[in-house]
Parts: structure tokens; sequence; C-alpha cells
């Protein structure tokens, strides 16, 4: 298969995955062990095209940002409120993952990380569901602090290949009481500077990348931006329509399923 159907393919995978709790970043390792990809030469790649879904969450959500943004310059509380939890939510992630980072590089190229993250995620997803019940949705803006900062904090699992950015943080919310919808969307605006600055330190620690001579360029790379933004875009309602009334079971029923035909297929076979 040529670099550049690849590209699509896997950015399509990054946009249906990357705001699911079942790890994009790990469906995109798994996909390349799986089809006998350089996870080395296609690293670059998997960071900087989440930056398509993270345009995604920008699009759906632009009157809200739009309001917040403004009333922020205006010191409006709610507006105010909503942009210091986001921040609360992102700094533990920033701090951890540049100190942690030739440890996240080195795991990435790692399929059984993945799968063993996939279902330890998956009986975790399940336990947090049947152990505490739903709460109603606030909002973010209504959030307090402290449960901002603990949601950033669990949101830096996911620095563990196949653990999932979004499930780390949406059973953060959970476990802290926080309802299912505004768990989701939390997770949602925290992927903007989150993956902003994964893949901003990605761009700029590849000399080759930013020279144009990586095996993997810019032409595959906007590629599979572009997919990930346009298969975002679909999902991101769907999905936080599907959880407000049905939950995250069946994520992680998927998670449990596809990280075991993993581990047999890595480890096993």
């Amino acid at each position: 298969m040529n670099t550049t159907i690849t590209a699509i393919l896997l950015g399509i995978l990054e946009g249906l995955t990357e705001f699911l709790p079942v790890s994009s970043t790990g469906h995109l390792i798994l996909a390349q062990g799986f089809f006998g990809y350089d996870p080395a030469q296609w690293s670059q790649f998997n960071v900087v095209i989440q930056l398509g879904a993270i345009l995604a969450v920008v699009v759906s959500y632009w009157s809200l940002f739009w309001r917040m943004g403004t009333g922020f310059l205006r010191w409006e509380t709610e507006s105010v409120r909503f942009v210091r939890n986001i921040v609360l939510g992102f700094v533990p992630a920033a701090i951890i993952g540049l100190l942690a980072k030739d440890t996240i590089d080195v795991m990435l190229g790692s399929p059984v990380v993945v799968v063993v993250a996939l279902v330890l995620g998956g009986v975790a997803i399940l336990v947090l569901e049947k152990v505490i019940p739903p709460s109603e949705d606030t909002g973010v803006a209504a959030l307090s602090w402290r449960v901002c900062l603990a949601i950033g904090l669990a949101q830096c699992l996911a620095m563990i290949p196949g653990t999932s950015r979004s499930a780390s943080s949406i059973l953060g919310a959970l476990a802290m009481g926080v309802g299912r919808k505004t768990a989701a969307e939390f997770s949602f605006f925290l992927a903007v500077p989150t993956m902003l600055g994964a893949a901003t330190v990605k761009i700029f620690d590849d000399p080759a990348l930013l020279s144009g001579t990586a095996a993997i360029g810019w032409a595959e790379i906007a590629l599979g931006f572009t997919a990930a933004f346009l298969t975002a875009l679909a999902v991101i309602r769907l999905f936080v329509a599907y959880v407000a009334k049905h939950g995250f079971a069946p994520f992680a029923w998927y998670r449990i399923v596809i990280g075991s035909i993993g581990f047999y297929w890595f480890v096993l076979a």
C-alpha cells in the first residue's frame, strides 16, 4: 500500500478514534503493526494529524469558544471560570509531558504496551460505570478548580499509549462526580491545548520534518490532517449525544476485544 493511501486511511482512523475513549494513538500504532509499517517513520505523522481532529472541535464549538473568549476579555465570571478550568486541566499534561518525553517516545513504538493498556482501560471504564451513578451535567464553567486539576492529572495517564487521552480525562471526570456530557465536552476542550502542544514539540523536535526530508513528509501529513478533520467533525456530536443517554460501557467492551486480539497477534502468535 503506497504512502498516500496509507496517510488517508490513518487520518480517517484518527478522526474516528480521537474523541472516543478507545485511544487514537493506540489504534494508529496497532494499524502500523498489523500492516508492517515502521513506527519510527510514522511517529511524527501520528501526532501532527491529531491537529485535524482538534480543528474539528474548534469548528463544532466555535460559538461557545467565541462567547467565552470575548467574555474573558470583558472579565465575565462564567468565561473566566471556563478559561481557568481549561488551563488547570492542561497544565499537568504540559509539565509531565515535557519531563517524560523520552520515555513516552520509547513507548510509542510498542504495540504490546498499547494492547495491555487497551484491556486495562476497558476494565476501568466498566468498573467506574458500575460504581459511580450518573451525575447532573452542569457545564465546564461550573466545575471547581480542584475537580479540573484532578481531571488534568488523570489525563496524564494517556501518556501511556493505548490508555487514551479521552478515556483518562473522562474517567477522571466521572470519578469526580461530573456528568457524562460535561465530562465528554471537557475532554474535547482539553484536547485543544494538549494536542497542539504535543504536535508543536514533535514538529520542532524533528529537523527532517521541518526540512521536508522526512520519510513521511508534509504531503502525507496534509492528507491525514484533512481526513482526520472531516471524520472527527462527524463523530463529535454523535458521540456526545450517545454517551449522554447510554454511557461508556460499549466503548469499554470494544477496547477489551481489540486489546485481546492485539495481544494474541503481537504476543502469542
